[in-house]
């Protein structure tokens, strides 16, 4: 039987391990199978829970791919942009990532909060990390009983909450007590702002943006 595709190609991660880069890219998913192309192999279902070439597919959940590539697990999603990730000296705790910028010139990727998946995009104005109110309650933050703060907004000042994250992961770098607020408004994304940023040395050339984490 022929399988229809319901989503298509447009999801890729960089993954470079201590012997080479892995390239693995989500061409569509349906059920419990993902179409994966691993590096230069052709394209192969992979049901969830079933290993290829290092890559086990962890979940499927609509158009988002949870995948442990050679120990390391992400979240792909179709729409997403290339993540680019470099453990230091092949080690298994990276500290410089690659983000390659959107169709709209944004640098958009997935990450982790508190060990929960949030889409993050890079925001050098703000001067901490900025989390909307629907995000906080779906990442299960207990925001309501922080701090009250002003927030200036592109629609003028409001309350929100000021909080510290356990955790905050990008890539395979994980940064911890890391401040931030929440807004009472929706955002489309998460804003990986500078209490986040100021960890690293930033440079952006073609189109991708390095993060090289501080000792």
């Amino acid at each position: 039987m022929r399988l229809h595709w319901t989503y298509w190609a447009v999801a890729l991660l960089l993954i470079c391990a201590a012997a080479h880069a892995r390239l693995v890219t989500v061409q569509g998913v349906m059920g419990d199978q993902a179409l994966l192309t691993i590096d230069s192999a052709p394209p192969k279902a992979v049901r969830t829970g079933q290993t290829v070439q290092g890559v086990k597919v962890i979940a499927i959940v609509g158009d988002q791919v949870s995948v442990d590539i050679d120990g390391d697990r992400q979240t792909l999603r179709v729409g997403q942009s290339p993540v680019h990730v470099t453990p230091a000296g092949g080690g298994s705790v990276g500290r410089r990532v690659v983000i390659v910028a959107s169709s709209g010139g944004h640098f958009v990727t997935q990450g982790q909060i508190n060990g929960k998946t949030a889409t993050m995009v890079v925001d050098t104005g703000a001067s901490m990390l900025g989390i909307g109110e629907p995000d906080a309650q779906r990442l299960g933050l207990d925001y309501r009983s922080a701090q009250r703060v002003q927030i200036t907004t592109a629609n003028g000042n409001t309350l929100g909450w000021r909080l510290r994250l356990t955790t905050v992961k990008v890539g395979d770098v994980v940064l911890r007590e890391v401040d931030a607020v929440v807004t009472p408004q929706a955002m489309p994304y998460v804003l990986l702002g500078n209490s986040f940023l100021s960890n690293f040395q930033m440079s952006q050339n073609n189109g991708q943006l390095v993060l090289e984490k501080r000792y």
